[in-house]
């Protein structure tokens, strides 16, 4: 399947039109995970960006990791990552209709980092227009709660998929609110 180009960036966007996203989990050595407040809406969500042109996943999760949050990759160690694409649509009022191509919603191939060090110099300002004006840590499942309701099922299936690397002795339970976020 070929890949077109949003017209004044290089994102790539595919036939169907599904942005090719990476997703960023970083985990600690207490597994807690970061959480970013958007600059623009507020919500939380983890560090997520674009794949560009000629770019391989695994090196726009890299720059993003630096564009979004100030890390290197030698700030963190790569545990693993979805084994595919996990796709989200757009509700109709976020469709932007008059670009083209047309944006859908996002494939997304998701990436578990852990921070080498305990502590990490976050900073938000690599680019001019900042993804996130704050962040803090949570407990693995928390981000499902805290996301904008059209990713949850992203976040539900990615993070049961990424749970078993992240805690090879088995995940933490699920919340109590769990079922209800996830129906």
């Amino acid at each position: 399947m070929a890949d077109s180009y949003t017209n004044g960036m290089s994102d790539v966007i595919d036939n169907e039109g599904y942005r090719a996203n990476v997703g960023i989990v970083l985990m600690r050595g207490d597994g807690s995970v970061f959480l970013g407040r958007r600059a623009r809406g507020g919500g939380w969500q983890f560090p997520q960006g674009g794949v560009q042109t000629g770019e391989q996943p695994e090196q726009s999760l890299y720059r993003e990791l630096h564009e979004e949050i100030g890390l290197r990759s030698a700030d963190v160690e790569l545990v693993g990552a979805t084994r595919g694409w996990l796709r989200y649509r757009l509700p109709a009022r976020y469709v932007r209709r008059e670009q083209l191509p047309l944006c859908i919603g996002q494939k997304q191939r998701w990436y578990l980092l852990k921070l080498r060090d305990g502590a990490a110099d976050f900073a938000f300002t690599a680019t001019s227009e900042p993804e996130f004006d704050q962040c803090r840590w949570s407990n693995w499942w928390e981000p499902v709660r805290e996301v904008i309701f059209f990713k949850r099922p992203v976040y539900v299936k990615m993070l049961t998929e990424l749970a078993p690397l992240a805690f090879p002795e088995g995940p933490p339970p699920l919340p109590r609110w769990w079922d209800e976020a996830t129906a």
